[in-house]
């Protein structure tokens, strides 16, 4: 796998490798028939030695809630967690005694929806990275962590202690190589659609109850 994400995060994105006497179209069909909530859309032949690690980069999505945050804060805080930084305050089990450097090409935040779109591309993530990241941005955010601190972290000068954001927001939307993606014809399968259909309607239903349950207790009551 190019990439591994926690348990909870979606991918739109992510690449394997594996030995197939099938063409692209069938191995398409093939592979979209082993699980509802696994969907293949694009194959080509790589040569021998190929690593899907050795990715040329690695995009990722967060969709934070916009309700109470600041856009304008966090576009400025992002900012400073680009380039060459130290990661030691953005993941997790590194080593303490010197810095992990990584370099970070792009942090873009935008609103969409109701949602703050956090876009972070990387040519490699250490584990817990990007929901890390998000948590340093929302304790900006809040007043709990200033510019001036995060500055120091990304430096290197100092630690923050920063907790994981939910993994349920996070999307590894792209993996990136040198060779562009072949692709053939890639429709859902009968089993996909029903899956598609089921998670649609699980959400809402999850929804409706938590507001019915919600909606008789007092304001003092709801968590």
């Amino acid at each position: 796998m190019a990439s591994r994400t926690d348990r909870g995060v979606s991918a739109r994105g992510n690449a394997l490798t594996l030995t197939a006497s099938l063409d692209g179209g069938p191995l398409l069909r093939a592979l979209n028939g082993i699980a509802p909530d696994l969907f293949f859309t694009h194959a080509r032949e790589v040569p021998p030695g190929f690593r899907p690690r050795r990715a040329l980069g690695r995009w990722y999505r967060y969709y934070e809630p916009a309700a109470d945050r600041d856009p304008a804060l966090w576009q400025r805080a992002a900012r400073e967690l680009v380039g060459r930084i130290d990661v030691r305050s953005f993941g997790r089990g590194l080593p303490s005694e010197a810095p992990t450097w990584r370099e970070v090409r792009r942090i873009d935040v935008r609103p969409s929806g109701g949602f703050l779109e956090v876009d972070i591309e990387a040519p490699s993530f250490v584990w817990g990275m990007v929901r890390k990241m998000v948590a340093a941005l929302r304790a900006v955010d809040n007043g709990t962590v200033s510019v001036e601190r995060l500055i120091a972290a990304a430096r290197g000068d100092s630690r923050l202690p920063l907790p994981l954001a939910e993994p349920e927001g996070l999307v590894l939307w792209e993996v990136s190589y040198p060779e562009p993606w072949g692709s053939a014809r890639f429709t859902l399968t009968r089993h996909q659609r029903a899956e598609r259909e089921r998670t649609v309607r699980y959400a809402r239903v999850r929804e409706r109850v938590r507001s019915e349950i919600w909606g008789e207790m007092s304001p003092a009551d709801v968590p």
